[in-house]
């Protein structure tokens, strides 16, 4: 007889141990997850109705609400129905699920909305080179770059002669 064990569930911390809390605590989720459901949902729709609203910046709110119905979508309700049924144990396919799903909706949420607007960024100071002119653009470079390293060197100097003059 071998003395092995496997987990098959997690048990979650509680948010109260009374009955009362644990029901307010659901209402209270229910009142959020459906406020952002209809939010979301008036978002969607109407972007998706009116063909006015098909623009860049109209495509990165959309995505935001996607993103935002998929991240709450993947832990409330099941805080809510541990907080009305009075349990407190997830299995392990579901807390990998949960813990998969929350981590790539987060995590493409930071790249729509911190490094597409970076991209962005780029795209447009090359159309506006374009428009400008280049050569303007890296004299001003050139001359910025030429006055940051004399004003490097002038530190180190001065540094040099101010420590040079503390010494006994």
């Amino acid at each position: 007889m071998s003395n092995s064990s496997s987990i098959t569930e997690f048990l979650l911390l509680a948010f109260a141990d009374t009955r009362e809390l644990q029901l307010l605590h659901f209402w209270l989720f229910l009142g959020i997850y459906l406020a952002a459901l209809l939010g979301n949902g008036l978002i969607i729709t109407a972007i998706a109705c009116d063909h006015h609203l098909h623009t860049p910046m109209y495509f990165f709110l959309l995505d935001l609400s996607l993103l935002d119905l998929g991240s709450i979508s993947t832990t409330v309700p099941k805080a809510m129905a541990n907080s009305l049924w009075d349990t407190r144990a997830i299995s392990y396919p579901g807390c990998a699920a949960q813990a998969f799903l929350f981590l790539f909706l987060m995590s493409a949420e930071y790249f729509f909305f911190c490094e597409i607007p970076q991209i962005l960024k780029l795209a447009c100071s090359d159309a506006y080179l374009r428009e400008v002119g280049v050569m303007h653009f890296r004299n001003d470079c050139i001359n910025l770059d030429l006055r940051r390293g004399r004003e490097r060197v002038d530190a180190v100097a001065h540094t040099g002669v101010d420590t040079a003059s503390k010494i006994p």
